[in-house]
């Protein structure tokens, strides 16, 4: 249930999706200089807003699914943490693997990875131990244990590489400054911001720079940029060439956002959409655990009753039995919403594959793929959530009815 739709074959990626080409470098007289002496200007990738709003998530009894649920659910933070090259080590690729371990008196997680640097890995681990918080287990309950993994690449994830050009690395720093000017982001808990453009310019011997936002379309993308703007005037701009113009692209992802972002261009939905898709199916994993809790508590209470026949036990029974039904329905509720996020990222990727039936038909098997497993699993959890309430005792506490 825990599937990641592959995307590794795409052109398009959620990091270089934000990156723009080549910026023409401005000259002294202000016009272009020649197309040999542009620079590329990199490190604009996309935000995601949903690390702005802390999520609490209420965690069922722990057992393995609900806890690579609940990890799962950390992944926007995961990633936002890696962005930082401080965070990474000098390769390419970074693999960060969470571990949580639930007994009966304490939660933890433990954090490990390949090429994550030791505030890489304190990053991480101030975020999970924050957002991930299992109940503790019963008293002489055996430890749960299980653990999920996340990969960040360079080339394909959010990243932030300074020593390109002094352009590039003044890029790094606005990116890097996002995730404290979530205020600008307030009215966007439940939405995608729209994409903003500013020209920026940074000129020697200046120790801010100056921009310009290009209107965005509409009054709350206005809102954004003239709160932006207020906080790119306190990051440090250190030019060292005459005078530098070149344009900074402020894309943004909600993983928390509606399916629709139509604030968004095409090609940018598909990305916000496999982002509220992972969510989904760590929502899923966490209702499908609660569901096999439930379950195991019943049964737990059925044997009980078969072995003493107490009928002080009925209550229980029935209580024990409509927590597994109204936890049934939950998993169908969550494969629903699965299923939903999957059909529109379909739809889309068909759409987009008009435009470049190379690069997206392989996007569309997958998605077709991931589809057909998501159904077949809604089948089977509708099923079951049919047939619950059939196993459910029939209890009838008024008198007897005489012969």
């Amino acid at each position: 249930m825990l599937r990641r739709l592959a995307v590794a074959s795409v052109v398009f990626t959620a990091a270089c999706a934000g990156q723009q080409k080549p910026a023409e470098t401005a000259a002294p007289n202000g016009k272009p200089q020649p197309t040999e002496e542009r620079v590329r200007i990199g490190n604009q990738p996309a935000f995601d807003v949903a690390t702005c709003f802390p999520r609490d998530l209420a965690l069922p009894p722990a057992n393995q699914a609900v806890l690579v649920g609940a990890i799962l659910t950390t992944r926007p933070e995961v990633m936002e943490c890696l962005v930082d090259p401080k965070n990474r080590g000098p390769a390419e690729k970074t693999e960060v693997t969470v571990k949580s371990t639930v007994t009966d008196t304490s939660a933890t997680h433990a954090v490990s990875g390949e090429n994550l640097s030791p505030t890489g890995q304190a990053c991480i681990q101030a975020a999970v131990d924050k957002l991930v918080k299992p109940p503790l287990l019963s008293k002489g309950a055996q430890p749960v244990e299980a653990s999920a993994t996340f990969e960040h690449e360079t080339a394909t994830s959010a990243s932030v590489k300074f020593g390109m050009n002094e352009g590039s690395d003044y890029s790094g720093a606005i990116r890097l400054a996002q995730p404290s000017w979530c205020d600008c982001y307030a009215n966007f808990k439940d939405s995608t911001p729209p994409v903003l453009t500013a020209r920026v310019t940074l000129v020697k011997g200046q120790p801010v720079s100056e921009v310009a936002f290009d209107p965005s379309g509409s009054t709350e993308g206005d809102q954004v940029a003239a709160c932006l703007k207020t906080k790119l005037a306190a990051v440090p701009a250190n030019a060292t060439s005459d005078k530098l113009t070149y344009p900074h692209r402020f894309v943004h992802f909600n993983s928390a956002g509606s399916e629709t972002a139509t604030t968004l261009p095409a090609n940018l939905r598909f990305f916000q959409l496999e982002l509220i898709r992972n969510q989904r199916a760590a929502a899923a994993a966490i209702a499908l655990g609660a569901r096999m809790d439930t379950a195991v508590a019943y049964d737990n209470v059925v044997k009980k009753f078969n072995s003493t026949k107490n009928s002080g036990l009925l209550d229980e029974m029935v209580s024990k039995c409509k927590a597994y039904v109204d936890a049934s329905q939950g998993v169908v509720k969550a494969l629903e919403a699965q299923q939903s996020v999957d059909q529109a990222s379909l739809a889309l990727v068909q759409e987009l594959k008009a435009t470049d039936a190379e690069g997206w038909t392989p996007v569309e098997t997958a998605g077709k793929a991931s589809l057909e497993t998501t159904q077949q699993d809604l089948t089977k959890a509708t099923a079951e959530a049919q047939a619950a309430p059939g196993i459910c005792p029939k209890v009838n506490y008024g008198p007897k009815k005489k012969k």
